[in-house]
């Protein structure tokens, strides 16, 4: 199951995964998951080449999402996804759908699907909007 969800997560060999804000509650299943898609280790919050993915581990109390969000884009790709992983509803920890609803127009960010992404984990994709250009 969690091979399949990190699947779903779109991570391809050759991809440069960047994991931001683990920590001893986040799915390391998961993350392992997506290491072996990418095909490489993923890297951490000191990287500083461009990545092609950002998993953001986050948790109603971790500060300010939108600073956080902000943060991530700043070594990623211009076609690039960030992939905010928040605790289920229910669970320690959980941010309201309308708090990253607001947070991520605000981070220059538009929310285009979510996904359950692991047993206590659901995965928001977060990409830079397309602009139309006229």
């Amino acid at each position: 199951m969690v091979g399949e969800n990190a699947s779903r997560l779109g991570i391809k060999p050759g991809l440069v995964v960047q994991e931001i804000g683990f920590s001893e509650d986040s799915d390391s299943e998961l993350s392992s998951a997506v290491a072996k898609d990418a095909q490489s280790d993923l890297v951490d919050q000191d990287f500083s080449d461009v990545v092609d993915v950002v998993l953001l581990w986050w948790r109603e109390d971790d500060g300010d999402l939108v600073d956080a969000l902000v943060d991530a884009m700043t070594t990623l790709a211009d076609h690039g996804v960030i992939w905010l992983l928040t605790p289920k509803p229910g669970r320690a920890g959980h941010v309201e759908a309308e708090d990253i609803a607001d947070a991520a127009p605000t981070a220059g960010l538009q929310a285009t699907s979510s996904i359950s992404a692991a047993k206590n984990w659901q995965g928001t994709r977060l990409v830079a909007p397309k602009i139309t250009r006229g």
